[in-house]
């Protein structure tokens, strides 16, 4: 078995605020002295596991992400008749197995509204990526606690499971800070995808009208506004580590196929959700490479340091003309690229997502 898969994806966005940064604005980088669009691989991988696509793919097999757990199981025994307060503590001891625990401060103490037993102080410090089997340990137990209106023992905290099936922990890795033998490695890589061209973020003012304002004493709008906003052509790259997959799934084949097959659909098909619903900037991508093979891993996007132009061929055909012909040198120049890699292409016809699904996964069951 190939141990990695790498996917080259171009992706045409009109104007969008996918991905933004501390002011609104559109995420930018600095690549080869022109300023870039840039969507975060943390956007983009929570794009993906919440889509659709992903959730149905992977039904049953999805962890979840979360510094609340406590707050769900507190309400739980609320709910269920356990007493405020020992509820409380209860869910405090077992949202503490997955993380620090908020606590509160002496001056918070100190405050006339303070509530010692608020939700808020069942919280964890970090976000702890659950997984199934732990989230079935975990209703397991408040069942327990529920039916014996006893507290959890020491044993009945053992939460923690180093083996599981969560196919989104097995791609993008987990980490417990205060139990690092239950961390998991993530087996993808991914970059933030960059514009390949040089952009320049515009400003959109905008108003509302207000629908019963009549125009007889003031004819203005109801409401002004302004957002930022950005276009381009993306070039995103990922690595997935194919070996690394199957090990952190426990060797279950079939889930690593089925995951390698939502992870790649869902980096062609799902667009991050930021200001959709002003932008529709919905978009597929135009360009799929996938190679496989067992040498290091390299991203391509040296292909883009010098921006590339419209010209007389377009964007589109230029930037995978600039892609091909850097894969091409690399290849040459090391000797290890990899001879059947599968491309499609929406500009030529050539090449379908199909193509690129059944290579990515292809000889994964042969362990």
């Amino acid at each position: 078995m190939e141990r990695f898969v790498q996917l080259h994806l171009l992706t045409a966005y009109p104007p969008a605020n996918l991905n933004r940064d501390d002011l609104g604005r559109p995420k930018t980088a600095l690549v080869g002295g022109a300023e870039r669009l840039r969507i975060s691989s943390q956007s983009l991988k929570r794009a993906w596991r919440n889509s659709d696509l992903f959730q149905e793919s992977l039904a049953g097999h999805l962890g979840t992400r979360t510094k609340r757990m406590g707050e769900e199981v507190f309400n739980r025994l609320v709910t269920s008749g356990v007493p405020k307060q020992k509820a409380h503590e209860w869910a405090r001891k077992i949202a503490g197995v997955f993380g620090k625990l908020n606590s509160p401060s002496k001056e918070e103490q100190k405050k006339s509204d303070y509530d010692p037993y608020d939700p808020k102080w069942t919280h964890i410090g970090q976000l702890a990526h659950f997984s199934p089997e732990e989230l079935a340990a975990i209703d397991a137990l408040v069942q327990k606690l529920i039916e014996t209106k006893q507290g959890p023992s020491g044993e009945d905290l053992n939460l923690l499971r180093e083996r599981h099936s969560a196919a989104d922990i097995a791609l993008f890795g987990r980490m417990l800070a205060d139990v690092p033998s239950f961390n998991t490695e993530a087996a993808c890589q991914v970059a933030h995808a960059i514009t390949v061209h040089k952009v320049a973020v515009e400003d959109d003012f905008y108003t509302a009208v207000d629908d019963l304002n009549k125009g007889e004493e003031d004819v203005g709008a109801g409401h002004m506004g302004e957002t930022e906003f950005g276009a381009g052509l993306f070039y995103l790259y990922l690595c997935l580590d194919r070996e690394l997959l199957l090990k952190n799934l426990g060797g279950d084949a079939q889930l690593a196929e089925r995951t390698v097959e939502a992870l790649v659909a869902s980096t062609a098909t799902v667009a991050p959700t930021g200001k959709q619903n002003s932008f529709a900037s919905r978009a597929r991508a135009s360009y799929v490479l996938c190679e496989k093979g067992d040498a290091q891993p390299r991203s391509l996007a040296v292909a883009f340091l010098k921006p590339v132009e419209a010209g007389r061929e377009g964007l589109l055909a230029n930037a995978i003309k600039a892609l091909e012909d850097e894969r091409e040198r690399l290849d040459r120049a090391y000797g290890d690229g990899d001879p059947n890699a599968v491309a499609m292409n929406t500009l030529t016809g050539r090449g379908s997502l199909a193509d690129i699904l059944a290579y990515a996964k292809g000889g994964l069951a042969d362990g």
